[in-house]
C-alpha cells in the first residue's frame, strides 16, 4: 500500500538519506519539536526576566511559562503559517498568546522583535546539541588514549604520499588521532559557554524595553541580564541581530570537529582497505550484493560529514556581511545549514565514537607490511648511518644504487648491503631492523597522553 508523499503527516523528514544523523542524539536535539521547545523556552524566558526587573507581574511569568508547553502547539501548523511573515516566531506568538489567560496576555513577547526570539532559540539548540557532541567527544578520546597506550611501540609502515616512508607507531598515529579530538573539544566547551541570549528589539536599541520599563535607567541593561539567567546564555556586550560572530564561532567549531574526526575516519578507511588490513573496524556494515563484505560504516559516515561540513560553514560565515540593523535574507539562511551542521556533527561524533570504541588493530599484518620493500623502509637510517664510515656523498650514492638493485632483482636491501667491500664487519642487522627505527615515537606518544 503506498500514501500520497503530499498528504498531511506525510512530509516529516525522519532521515531516511540521513545514516549518518539518524537516531543520533544531536538529531533528537535539532529537531522541529526540539526547535519549538527554544522558541518557547525563549518568549517564557523573556516575560520571567521582565517579572525579575519589574516589568511584569510574578503571575504574568507563571502564566506564560505555563502555557509555553510545546504539546499544546502544532509544529507543521505553525510552519506552514510562517511563510506570510518569513518567519516562524510570528504564528507562535499568535498561538502562545491565545494560550495564555487574558490578563496576562499583553505581557507575552513584549518589547521583542523576531530575531530575538529565533536567534536566542537557536543558541538554546546549540547549546543542548553541543553538551551532546562533547559527551561522544570524550568516549573517543578515552578509546583512543586506550588504543595509542596498548600500541605505544606497535610498529607499522609510515606512509607519505601514498608510499611507505619510514617506520612509525600505531600508538603514535593513534595519539595524534586523540589530539585532534581533544582540539575539537577544547573548542566546543569554548563555544558553548559563548554562546548569547539575543534581546534588541526592533532596531538594536532596547527602546521598547525602556518604555515598558517607565524610562528607569539601566533597566533595559539589567533585563538584559535577567534575560541571559533565565535563558542559561551568555549575556551579549550587544545586541548583535547585524554582528554574527556567535554564527561564525559557531560554524568554525563544528566544522573544525567534523574535519578533525574525519581525520581518523581516512586513516581507518585506508589501512583497512583489503590490501592493507592493518585495522578493522569492530562491526562493520554488509553489502546489498556481496555477502562476503565487512564495510568500514563507521568511518565511512564520518569522512561523509567531514566532506560536507565545511560548505555548510561557509554559507553561515557568509551570513557575516548582513546589512543594517537587521538584515533581509543574510538572518534567513543561517537556520537550515546551522541546523545541519549541528546534526552532521553530532551524528558523526557519535559514529567516531563507536569506530574507535570498536576499532580492531592487526599488529601482526603491520609488521609483515614492514618488509615489503626488503629494507628501504630504513634507507634513511642507513644514509644517517654509512655516511661517518664511506663519507656522504658515497654513502647516497651507494644507497641510491642498491634501492634500484633490490627493487630490481627483488633481494633485501640488507643482503645486497653485506655484499659491499667497504661495509665488511659492519653490524648491519640491527641497522635493517625497522622496528629499530621510530625515533621518539614513544616519547612523543606519552607526551601525548598527558594532555587532559
Amino acid at each position: 500500500m503506498t500514501s500520497d508523499p503530499m498528504a498531511p503527516g506525510t512530509a516529516t523528514d525522519v532521515g531516511l538519506l540521513a545514516p549518518g544523523r539518524a537516531g543520533s542524539p544531536a538529531e533528537a536535539a535539532t529537531g522541529d519539536t526540539a526547535f519549538l521547545r527554544a522558541l518557547l523556552d525563549a518568549e517564557a524566558a523573556l516575560t520571567r526576566a521582565q517579572a525579575a526587573v519589574g516589568q511584569a507581574p510574578a503571575e504574568a511569568a507563571d502564566a506564560v511559562t505555563a502555557a509555553a508547553d510545546p504539546a499544546r502547539f502544532d509544529a507543521r501548523d505553525i510552519a506552514l503559517r510562517a511563510r506570510a511573515g518569513g518567519n516562524p516566531v510570528i504564528p507562535l506568538v499568535a498561538d502562545l498568546t491565545a494560550a495564555v489567560p487574558g490578563e496576562w496576555r499583553a505581557y507575552v513577547h513584549r518589547g521583542a522583535t523576531s530575531q530575538d526570539i529565533l536567534d536566542t532559540a537557536a543558541m538554546l539548540v546549540a547549546r543542548r546539541t553541543l553538551d551532546l557532541i562533547l559527551g561522544d567527544l570524550d568516549r573517543t578520546e578515552r578509546a583512543l588514549a586506550a588504543l595509542a597506550s596498548a600500541h605505544r611501540d606497535t610498529v607499522m609502515p609510515g606512509r607519505t604520499l601514498t608510499q611507505h616512508a619510514v617506520p612509525t607507531t600505531f600508538g603514535l598515529k593513534a595519539a595524534g588521532w586523540r589530539a585532534l579530538a581533544l582540539d575539537a573539544r577544547d573548542r566546543i566547551r569554548t563555544v558553548r559557554d559563548s554562546l548569547p541570549a539575543q534581546l534588541g528589539g526592533a532596531a538594536g536599541t532596547l527602546a521598547a524595553f525602556d518604555a515598558y520599563g517607565d524610562g528607569v535607567e539601566g533597566g533595559a541593561e539589567r533585563l538584559v541580564a535577567a534575560y541571559a539567567r533565565e535563558t542559561g546564555l551568555a549575556a551579549p556586550v550587544l545586541p548583535w541581530h547585524t554582528l554574527r560572530t556567535p554564527i561564525a564561532d559557531l560554524a568554525g567549531a563544528l566544522a573544525l570537529t567534523a574535519g578533525a574526526l574525519g581525520k581518523t575516519a581516512a586513516d581507518v578507511l585506508t589501512l583497512s582497505r583489503t590490501e592493507i588490513g592493518e585495522v578493522t573496524e569492530g562491526a562493520g556494515g554488509g553489502s546489498s550484493a556481496m555477502p562476503h563484505k565487512a564495510n568500514p560504516v563507521r568511518a565511512t559516515l564520518v569522512a561523509a560529514a567531514a566532506r560536507r561540513a565545511p560548505h555548510l560553514a561557509a554559507t553561515l560565515y557568509g551570513s557575516l556581511v548582513a546589512e543594517d540593523e537587521r538584515p533581509a535574507g543574510a538572518w534567513h539562511t543561517e537556520w537550515e545549514p546551522l541546523r545541519e551542521l549541528l546534526r552532521l556533527v553530532g551524528g558523526a561524533a557519535r559514529d567516531a565514537a563507536e569506530l574507535a570504541e570498536g576499532l580492531q588493530v592487526h599488529a601482526d599484518v603491520m609488521r609483515h607490511h614492514l618488509g615489503l620493500t626488503g629494507g628501504l623502509i630504513v634507507s634513511e637510517r642507513l644514509s644517517a648511518a654509512l655516511a661517518p664510515l664511506v663519507g656522504r656523498a658515497r654513502a647516497k650514492e651507494l644507497l641510491t644504487e642498491l634501492a634500484r638493485r633490490a627493487r630490481a632483482e627483488a633481494r633485501p636491501l640488507g643482503e645486497l648491503l653485506a655484499d659491499v667491500p667497504e661495509l665488511k664487519g659492519v653490524e648491519l642487522r640491527e641497522l635493517t631492523d625497522p622496528t629499530r627505527y621510530t625515533g621518539s615515537a614513544g616519547a612523543l606518544t606519552d607526551r601525548a597522553l598527558e594532555r587532559p
